[in-house]
């Protein structure tokens, strides 16, 4: 369930569903099989896409320190990657998913993974049965900001997200955070393109508001920028969606087809030429936060 609460920051419910419940067998034509994770993987010297993929989902597992017997929460899970990585070579015995896509919450119920509990369900509404020993959150952050707010508005949205997180984690738990981030660019250089065909009602966040919006709850332990792994990861899509152009435009429609290319190329000279940002963070819980810094 989600309340009207929810589109009070950043992408609503019907915004997120816009793109990701177009369907589930077109974004697996494109997207890497194994793990159809939506977002940037993480790439070594002769890697298949898989095995960066798979890197990525065990980067982010093992710098939140979820392992055996954990209780984790995925915000904004995707069609599951992470939670069955979870399950099935870490030994994680609970897991949440959260996703606002009706089709993403049907395939991953359908995936059957035991000890996991996937939500239709906006962060801004969660409420956990027990506390989490770990939180990951790979391409969602994008979301929860759009460019209809005031930067104060962006940082305050923030800022209560951390709240949550924080209030959510046992002492000394940590948040593995992934997020695309304006890097040679500004919220004015945002293509409507973008903003209207793609991923309406979102912003991307820069690193001194995430900073900002931590401050005082998280230790910030770790920032890896891996702008050129998002470029990688692109190219690798978009080539798989030239593959099957054939099977989309008959489908789908060449409308379709179409709009996908655009936003994948554009996408790449984004990331290549460093408009865009692709960021990795580690954050520590910090237990006993100082009473100025709280609000």
């Amino acid at each position: 369930m989600t309340s009207s609460s929810s589109a009070a920051i950043g992408a609503s419910m019907e915004a997120i569903q816009s793109h990701y419940d177009l369907s589930n067998d077109f974004y697996h034509l494109w997207l890497d099989p194994e793990t159809k994770c939506y977002s940037a993987a993480l790439w070594e010297p002769g890697d298949t896409f898989v095995e960066a993929q798979l890197r990525k989902l065990d980067y982010h597992i093992e710098q939140s320190g979820s392992r055996n017997g954990a209780n984790v929460l995925d915000i904004g899970c995707g069609w599951g990657g992470t939670l069955k990585r979870l399950v099935h070579s870490y030994g994680v015995s609970r897991a949440v998913g959260l996703t606002l896509s009706d089709a993403q919450k049907d395939y991953v119920e359908q995936l059957e993974l035991p000890g996991v509990d996937v939500r239709l369900e906006n962060w801004q509404d969660h409420t956990p049965a027990a506390k989490y020993s770990a939180i990951i959150s790979i391409g969602a952050f994008e979301h929860f900001a759009n460019l209809e707010q005031t930067a104060e508005e962006k940082i305050l949205g923030y800022r209560q997200f951390f709240k949550r997180c924080h209030d959510w984690l046992e002492n000394s738990g940590k948040l593995s955070l992934q997020t695309i981030t304006y890097e040679n660019a500004t919220r004015e250089d945002f293509s409507p393109f973008f903003a209207k065909e793609i991923f309406p009602e979102s912003d991307l966040p820069r690193l001194y508001e995430i900073a900002q919006a931590c401050d005082g709850l998280f230790e910030i332990q770790c920032i890896r920028n891996d702008r050129e792994h998002y470029y990688l990861t692109q190219k690798a899509w978009w080539q798989g969606l030239k593959n099957n152009k054939k099977a989309i435009c008959t489908t789908y429609g060449a409308t379709i087809f179409q709009r996908y290319n655009t936003y994948l190329q554009m996408c790449m000279v984004g990331f290549k030429s460093g408009t865009m940002g692709l960021a990795r963070l580690t954050l520590k819980r910090i237990d006993h936060p100082a009473a100025s810094l709280k609000d």
